[in-house]
């Protein structure tokens, strides 16, 4: 999806790979899953934030509308988006996190 609007995207399938390719690449923004195998992806934005405190992270997860506030986010992670999602919603949490100072 966000390929249509000329991003450069990079997928991976587990949190060690994510881990890897974020400390041999630089990218502006991460977006990650909920379950995941092996490591979840709370564990996985904490583990991210304390190599790359300012780096971006959206997490995607079924289990969205329990958070009810910014401060019932997952510790590490930026923007919760909930499933399923608009891709108009995407665009917008991405154009968000982006112009993050």
């Amino acid at each position: 999806m966000l390929e249509f609007d000329q991003y450069k995207v990079q997928a991976v399938a587990t949190a060690r790979e994510a881990l890897a390719l974020c400390e041999k690449e630089n990218f502006d923004l991460v977006i990650l899953d909920y379950l995941m195998p092996v490591m979840k992806g709370d564990k996985l934005a904490i583990a991210i934030k304390q190599q790359f405190p300012n780096l971006p992270i959206i997490m995607i997860t079924a289990d969205a509308e329990k958070v009810e506030s910014t401060e019932d986010r997952p510790e590490g992670v930026d923007f919760l988006m909930g499933k399923p999602f608009q891709l108009t919603e995407l665009r917008e949490a991405v154009s968000k996190m982006l112009r993050k100072p």
